[in-house]
């Protein structure tokens, strides 16, 4: 379990982290969102001691992460996967970090197994590519079989079949009752992904909830409505009180559940051929819930030369 309470870090001026709490509970993937600079990285950076808090604490199953003698048997991370001597192979990396833990050699060929890189294993770590780097990264998070796991952008250069492989090995480490904490900007992936999000803007805490309560508090969703009636449709639904768009050939009812759409318009004598619940993704809801936290906004395009 991860614990933090009243977390800040400030630089100067600067607040990056301000007064955030939450708890990253063992059993399920918990996603870390937020903009650019909303201070997710500081967060992680302070979870694992590489920054000092200015007020506040944060603990990993009870205690800071500074007091394990092991730590990579406790919390295993990747928060830089190019972080690597160039000069050493993927086994010697591995190796001194499995040395300076007490951690048995024979789990460095468990972990290069497991992340697909057994065939490059005596391989200059300097010649790998961004998604091998990736898998590298992973290997040494997942070295110590840690209860806890903290991965920042992990499917960061990794092919489909290595971001579908990362999400599997996500929901089986929490499955096994391990505490697992990811950050990424691929919103379709965390909506897959996830159990639990924590979403910061601007170093506050935003959202710390379930996913399907964060998409049904913060997705627009509407009713899907078709008939040939169309017309007569509409008017009866805006006599009602909702609210109701035409986009093509349909109509977007808002106000009501498909169930009572349905009664409503049948109880007039009037034809349906369609009632589907339409719900906004995690993106948009995402955009929606940090619009006001983005640090760099752009606009849209326009006039540009084909």
């Amino acid at each position: 379990m991860i614990t933090a309470r009243s977390l800040t870090k400030t630089y100067g001026a600067t607040t990056a982290v301000h007064g955030v709490t939450f708890t990253v509970e063992p059993g399920r993937v918990t996603g870390f969102l937020g903009p650019n600079g909303a201070g997710k990285s500081t967060t992680m950076r302070m979870i694992l001691g590489l920054d000092r808090p200015t007020s506040g604490s944060v603990t990993v199953n009870g205690r800071r992460y500074q007091e394990y003698s092991a730590p990579l048997r406790e919390v295993g991370a990747l928060l830089e996967a190019r972080a690597l001597h160039p000069g050493r192979s993927a086994r010697d990396h591995l190796r001194w970090l499995a040395a300076s833990n007490g951690i048995p050699r024979a789990r460095i060929d468990e972990v290069l197994g497991l992340v697909g890189l057994e065939a490059v294993a005596d391989k200059r770590v300097g010649k790998f590519s961004l998604g091998m780097g990736q898998r590298l990264g992973i290997a040494v998070a997942l070295l110590g079989d840690p209860p806890v796991v903290v991965l920042d952008e992990p499917v960061n250069g990794l092919d489909p079949e290595g971001i579908r492989w990362v999400r599997t090995l996500a929901r089986e480490l929490a499955a096994q009752g391990r505490t697992v904490f990811i950050s990424s900007h691929l919103m379709s992936e965390m909506a897959l992904t996830a159990d639990h999000l924590v979403v910061v803007g601007r170093g506050r805490i935003l959202a710390d909830c379930s996913m399907s309560q964060f998409i049904a508090e913060h997705a627009a969703s509407y009713v899907r409505v078709a008939s040939p009636q169309r017309g007569e449709v509409a008017d009866l639904l805006r006599r009602s009180g909702l609210e109701v768009e035409v986009q093509d050939q349909e109509l977007r009812v808002q106000g009501l559940d498909a169930a009572g759409i349905g009664e409503l318009v049948g109880s007039n004598g009037l034809l349906l051929h369609e009632l589907t619940l339409v719900r906004s993704s995690l993106e948009e809801a995402f955009m929606t819930l940090t619009a006001d936290s983005v640090e760099y906004s752009a606009s849209t395009p326009t006039g540009i030369p084909a």
